[in-house]
C-alpha cells in the first residue's frame, strides 16, 4: 500500500525554500565545478546507505541526471545552463539545510523538497538531456557505433531534419493541413 500526501507551499514557503537555495549558492560560490558536483555525490552515498524512504531516495536520484548532464561531453552544456545546473546542485553542499540531515526520518525530507522545486525549474534542460541521451543510444546502435561518437549537434541536426520533413509533408498534404491549396498560395 502506498500513501499520497500532498503539500501546499505558500508564497511565503516558496520564499523560504529560494532564500535557502541563494544562501547556498553564496556560500559555495567559490567553489570550482568539481567541488559541487563531488558535495552532491557525498550527499546521495549518504541518502544511499542511511535512508529507506523511496520518497527520498527516488527524489534525490535525480542529482544524477543533472550531474550526468554536466559531465556528459557529447551533450557539451552550454555556460548559461551550466551554470543553473551547478547552482542547483549547490545547495546540496550546504550543511546548513532547513532539516539537519542526521535527524532520523526527516533529515533528508528537505533535500527532496529541494530538489523537486529545483528540477521543475529545469524541466526543459532535463528532458532535452534525456532526449538527447535516448537519441544517443538508438541512433548509435542503428549505425553500429559507440554512442560517445554522436554529440549535441548531431542530436540538432536530426531534429532539424526531422523537422524539415514534417513541414514537406504537411505542404504535400500529408497531414495537419488537410491536403488543399490555401486560396492565398504563391506557390
Amino acid at each position: 500500500m502506498s500513501l499520497r500526501i500532498t503539500l501546499d507551499f505558500t508564497e511565503k514557503d516558496l520564499e523560504r525554500f529560494r532564500n535557502l537555495a541563494k544562501a547556498a549558492m553564496e556560500s559555495t560560490r567559490e567553489l570550482d565545478a568539481e567541488k559541487i558536483i563531488e558535495g552532491a555525490r557525498s550527499l546521495l552515498d549518504e541518502v544511499n546507505e542511511k535512508v529507506d524512504s523511496d520518497y527520498i531516495r527516488g527524489r534525490l536520484n535525480q542529482i544524477n541526471i543533472l550531474i550526468s548532464m554536466l559531465e556528459d561531453e557529447g551533450w557539451g552544456m552550454q555556460e548559461v545552463g551550466r551554470g543553473r545546473v551547478l547552482a542547483a546542485l549547490a545547495y546540496f553542499n550546504n550543511p546548513d539545510d532547513l532539516i539537519p540531515d542526521d535527524v532520523p526520518g526527516l533529515g533528508y525530507l528537505d533535500d527532496a523538497i529541494m530538489i523537486e522545486l529545483l528540477c521543475r525549474e529545469l524541466k526543459p534542460e532535463m528532458d532535452a538531456y534525456e532526449d538527447f541521451v535516448s537519441y544517443r543510444a538508438s541512433e548509435a546502435k542503428r549505425r553500429g557505433m559507440d554512442p560517445d561518437e554522436l554529440n549535441r549537434g548531431d542530436f540538432l541536426k536530426a531534429r532539424e531534419h526531422a523537422l524539415l520533413a514534417r513541414m514537406r509533408r504537411r505542404r504535400r498534404g500529408g497531414g495537419g493541413g488537410g491536403g488543399r491549396r490555401s486560396p492565398f498560395s504563391l506557390f
